[in-house]
């Protein structure tokens, strides 16, 4: 503990490193009041904590609790970051495919700048559709006593007209946030969104389980009791997992070729190339529970709502249960397509032919490797390995809630938040932002060290 006060107490002393936690909080804060304000044209009475149910509703809803949103409620930041997180996604997946693209990643800050002007075109459009999707739930929504979600139903169409354009309103202003933290705060952005807003659903998930706990009958208290204590173990035991993988490595040994120059001798000096084992962070479950549940949802919606023959119908119906989560097809499906997008985004952001080319053109290579094609293999044949470990890590991660909430009957969200993928998701910017921490303290060292002009001056001088 005394540990921990003297590095708090370090950090606070160095005015940057001060000065950027600090505005860094204060636009998190500000993040967080947008959940706290309602939306136009909303019936305040009605509002209930659970929100509305419905096919795609629950996708979005789901979707949205490993983004930092609230899908559940109607306020201004119920997108959340999403729709920026998913343009960003599609650019970078677009990056790799399109050429012209790839060219404009490599012109500099130029192309950048070009990119993300397009990123921000993309969250509109994305922002204007999934803004229609929550308004015609909401507009469809009545509370526990019956009451409309919408002040007057009469005037639907243009409430929710208003609440589309506030709800991208919304989302664009937390887009800035988000760059104002990267550019003058600490850490990324947007990710610190994601935390915040999972972090924030946790107290909610705990309380919820104290209820079950409360209401239960005496002879089943003894069983929530073993619940709850196999959950904080759990939740634990995925914390320490996810640090171990997080941080793991496999380091490549990598030599610089010698040459001499006069009578002077260059190069020789070994150093090691760190492999991440789970390269591709949590992107692989997101898309794969995307995907998986989108589907669910749409089927379902068109077997009950559609008017379509029977036979056609019930063939609906009957893709969209097996599909269902904690089904045998679905859990099987879900694991596949992990793995799939692990090694898919890992090949895009992943290139052994590049590398191989790079550390030829540099003088570098791995001792026992040639350079060139065989480096490439090499590299190729190793981070293939890698990845299998990965996808194995995240399959089993991912399937956490479908444990808990099958054999310990628990809620399907909040197994979510406890114990899968939101705390893979908050260990992994957590870690994130202690190294950035870190590597600002030893900035400050560094040149305190050396004398520098922004050392602070010695004693008595």
């Amino acid at each position: 503990m005394t540990a921990i006060i003297k590095t708090i107490q370090d950090i606070l002393k160095i005015p940057e490193l001060r000065k950027r936690i600090f505005l860094t909080f204060s636009l998190l804060f500000v993040a967080r009041l947008g959940f706290q304000i309602y939306l136009p044209g909303i019936n305040v009475d009605a509002i209930d904590n659970a929100g509305s149910s419905g096919d795609l509703k629950e996708w979005l809803k789901f979707t949205a609790t490993l983004t930092g949103g609230s899908f559940n409620m109607p306020v201004v930041f119920s997108l959340g970051i999403m729709p920026y997180i998913t343009a960003s996604i599609i650019f970078s997946l677009l990056v790799k495919v399109f050429p012209r693209l790839d060219a404009l990643s490599k012109e500099g800050e130029q192309g950048r700048k070009v990119i993300n002007r397009y990123t921000r075109y993309a969250t509109v459009l994305i922002c204007l559709v999934q803004g229609t999707m929550l308004a015609v739930s909401f507009a469809g929504s009545e509370g526990p006593d019956g009451l409309s979600y919408i002040i007057d139903e009469n005037s639907a169409f243009l409430i929710g007209f208003m609440q589309v354009l506030v709800l991208t309103a919304g989302s664009l202003f937390m887009m800035w946030l988000g760059e104002k933290i990267t550019e003058g705060g600490i850490g990324n952005g947007a990710s610190l969104l994601i935390m915040v807003g999972i972090i924030a659903a946790i107290p909610n998930a705990f309380v919820s389980l104290y209820e079950g706990f409360r209401l239960a009958d005496a002879d089943t208290k003894p069983f929530e009791v073993v619940k709850i204590l196999m959950l904080v173990l759990l939740y634990f035991a995925v914390v320490a997992g996810v640090v171990f993988i997080t941080k793991g490595q496999r380091r490549i040994p990598v030599q610089v070729q010698r040459s001499v120059r006069g009578r002077r001798q260059f190069g020789g000096q070994r150093s090691y190339m760190p492999f991440k084992v789970n390269p591709a962070g949590v992107m692989p479950i997101i898309f794969a529970q995307s995907l998986v549940i989108l589907p669910t949802g749409v089927l379902g919606y068109m077997g009950n709502n559609l008017g379509l023959p029977g036979f056609l119908s019930n063939g609906l119906n009957f893709i969209s249960d097996i599909l269902q989560p904690g089904q045998f097809f679905y859990l099987v499906t879900y694991i596949i397509m992990i793995f799939f997008f692990t090694y898919f985004w890992t090949s895009l952001m992943f290139n052994p032919v590049e590398i191989a080319s790079n550390m030829k053109e540099n003088g570098s290579f791995i001792p026992g490797i040639r350079p060139g094609k065989r480096t490439a293999e090499y590299l190729g044949k190793i981070m293939k390995r890698i990845t299998l470990a990965g996808a194995a890590f995240l399959a089993l991660i991912a399937l956490v809630p479908q444990l808990v909430n099958s054999m310990l009957n628990v809620d399907f969200m909040i197994a979510t938040l406890l114990g899968g993928t939101g705390i893979l998701i908050v260990v992994g910017v957590a870690l994130d932002l202690v190294d950035k921490i870190e590597s600002q303290m030893l900035v400050r060292q560094y040149e305190g060290f050396t004398g520098g002009s922004d050392a602070p001056p010695k004693k008595g001088s």
